[in-house]
Protein backbone atom coordinates (compact mmCIF):
# COMPACT_ATOMS: atom_id res chain seq x y z
CA UNK A 1 0.00 0.00 0.00
CA UNK A 2 1.12 3.56 -0.65
CA UNK A 3 1.71 5.63 2.18
CA UNK A 4 -1.95 7.04 2.76
CA UNK A 5 -2.75 11.15 3.69
CA UNK A 6 -5.36 9.98 6.14
CA UNK A 7 -3.88 7.09 7.88
CA UNK A 8 -0.99 9.89 8.94
CA UNK A 9 -3.58 12.94 9.02
CA UNK A 10 -1.66 16.54 9.71
CA UNK A 11 -2.54 16.83 13.46
CA UNK A 12 -3.52 20.47 12.92
CA UNK A 13 -6.68 19.81 10.90
CA UNK A 14 -8.11 17.19 13.31
CA UNK A 15 -10.51 18.67 15.31
CA UNK A 16 -12.58 15.90 16.84
CA UNK A 17 -11.88 12.05 17.48
CA UNK A 18 -12.87 8.74 19.41
CA UNK A 19 -11.57 6.03 19.60
CA UNK A 20 -12.04 4.39 16.10
CA UNK A 21 -12.75 7.88 14.06
CA UNK A 22 -11.56 11.39 13.82
CA UNK A 23 -12.93 14.17 12.31
CA UNK A 24 -10.74 16.91 9.83
CA UNK A 25 -11.31 19.76 8.09
CA UNK A 26 -11.34 19.44 4.14
CA UNK A 27 -7.82 20.07 2.75
CA UNK A 28 -9.69 21.61 -0.72
CA UNK A 29 -13.22 22.74 1.19
CA UNK A 30 -16.25 22.97 -0.84
CA UNK A 31 -17.56 25.26 1.53
CA UNK A 32 -16.49 27.19 4.83
CA UNK A 33 -15.98 24.31 7.77
CA UNK A 34 -16.13 21.68 5.53
CA UNK A 35 -14.71 18.13 7.32
CA UNK A 36 -14.05 14.60 6.48
CA UNK A 37 -14.94 11.97 9.05
CA UNK A 38 -12.91 9.12 8.90
CA UNK A 39 -12.17 5.46 10.52
CA UNK A 40 -8.74 4.99 11.61
CA UNK A 41 -8.31 1.99 10.07
CA UNK A 42 -7.40 2.01 6.60
CA UNK A 43 -10.75 0.42 4.81
CA UNK A 44 -11.23 1.46 0.88
CA UNK A 45 -15.14 3.03 1.62
CA UNK A 46 -17.76 3.24 3.34
CA UNK A 47 -19.41 -0.08 2.64
CA UNK A 48 -16.44 -1.84 4.13
CA UNK A 49 -17.08 -0.04 8.13
CA UNK A 50 -17.72 -2.42 10.42
CA UNK A 51 -21.12 -1.48 12.91
CA UNK A 52 -19.02 0.05 15.68
CA UNK A 53 -16.92 1.71 12.77
CA UNK A 54 -20.44 3.14 11.90
CA UNK A 55 -21.33 3.96 15.06
CA UNK A 56 -18.13 5.93 15.63
CA UNK A 57 -18.23 7.90 12.64
CA UNK A 58 -21.83 8.89 13.22
CA UNK A 59 -21.02 9.84 16.78
CA UNK A 60 -18.10 12.50 15.25
CA UNK A 61 -20.60 13.62 12.08
CA UNK A 62 -23.16 14.58 14.93
CA UNK A 63 -20.35 16.13 16.55
CA UNK A 64 -18.94 17.92 14.19
CA UNK A 65 -22.37 18.96 13.43
CA UNK A 66 -22.58 20.74 16.07
CA UNK A 67 -19.55 22.41 16.36
CA UNK A 68 -19.94 23.79 13.01
CA UNK A 69 -22.86 25.64 13.79
CA UNK A 70 -21.53 26.87 17.53
CA UNK A 71 -19.09 28.38 15.05
CA UNK A 72 -20.78 30.31 12.30
CA UNK A 73 -24.79 30.93 12.43
CA UNK A 74 -24.55 31.59 8.94
CA UNK A 75 -24.55 27.36 8.49
CA UNK A 76 -28.51 26.77 8.00
CA UNK A 77 -28.12 23.03 6.25
CA UNK A 78 -25.57 20.01 5.22
CA UNK A 79 -24.75 17.92 3.22
CA UNK A 80 -23.22 14.32 3.91
CA UNK A 81 -22.02 11.53 1.73
CA UNK A 82 -19.07 9.54 0.89
CA UNK A 83 -17.57 8.87 -2.31
CA UNK A 84 -17.45 5.04 -3.40
CA UNK A 85 -15.38 4.09 -5.79
CA UNK A 86 -13.50 5.64 -8.40
CA UNK A 87 -16.47 6.23 -11.08
CA UNK A 88 -18.46 7.62 -8.17
CA UNK A 89 -15.43 10.28 -8.00
CA UNK A 90 -13.17 8.67 -4.90
CA UNK A 91 -9.98 9.87 -5.64
CA UNK A 92 -8.76 8.84 -2.14
CA UNK A 93 -8.87 5.14 -1.62
CA UNK A 94 -9.26 5.45 2.67
CA UNK A 95 -12.92 5.84 3.54
CA UNK A 96 -13.88 9.49 4.39
CA UNK A 97 -17.86 11.25 5.03
CA UNK A 98 -18.08 14.71 3.95
CA UNK A 99 -19.51 17.41 5.92
CA UNK A 100 -20.25 20.07 3.83
CA UNK A 101 -22.02 23.40 5.33
CA UNK A 102 -24.85 25.06 3.61
CA UNK A 103 -25.88 28.86 3.66
CA UNK A 104 -28.54 30.59 2.23
CA UNK A 105 -27.55 32.06 -1.52
CA UNK A 106 -24.42 29.77 -1.24
CA UNK A 107 -25.65 28.54 -4.73
CA UNK A 108 -28.41 30.07 -6.74
CA UNK A 109 -31.12 27.04 -6.60
CA UNK A 110 -30.22 24.42 -3.78
CA UNK A 111 -33.08 21.92 -4.62
CA UNK A 112 -32.10 18.57 -5.50
CA UNK A 113 -28.81 18.99 -3.60
CA UNK A 114 -26.48 16.34 -4.07
CA UNK A 115 -28.37 14.72 -7.28
CA UNK A 116 -26.56 17.93 -9.04
CA UNK A 117 -23.76 15.36 -9.04
CA UNK A 118 -25.26 14.42 -12.73
CA UNK A 119 -26.04 17.00 -14.74
CA UNK A 120 -29.87 17.59 -15.30
CA UNK A 121 -30.80 15.32 -12.59
CA UNK A 122 -30.42 17.97 -9.86
CA UNK A 123 -33.91 19.49 -11.20
CA UNK A 124 -37.03 17.08 -10.83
Amino acid sequence: MDRCVFCVPQAERVFVENDLAFALWDAFPVTERHALILPRRHIQDYFALTSEELLACDDLLRQARELVLASDPSVEGFNVGANVGEVAGQTIFHCHIHLIPRRSGDVENPRGGVRHLIPGKGAY
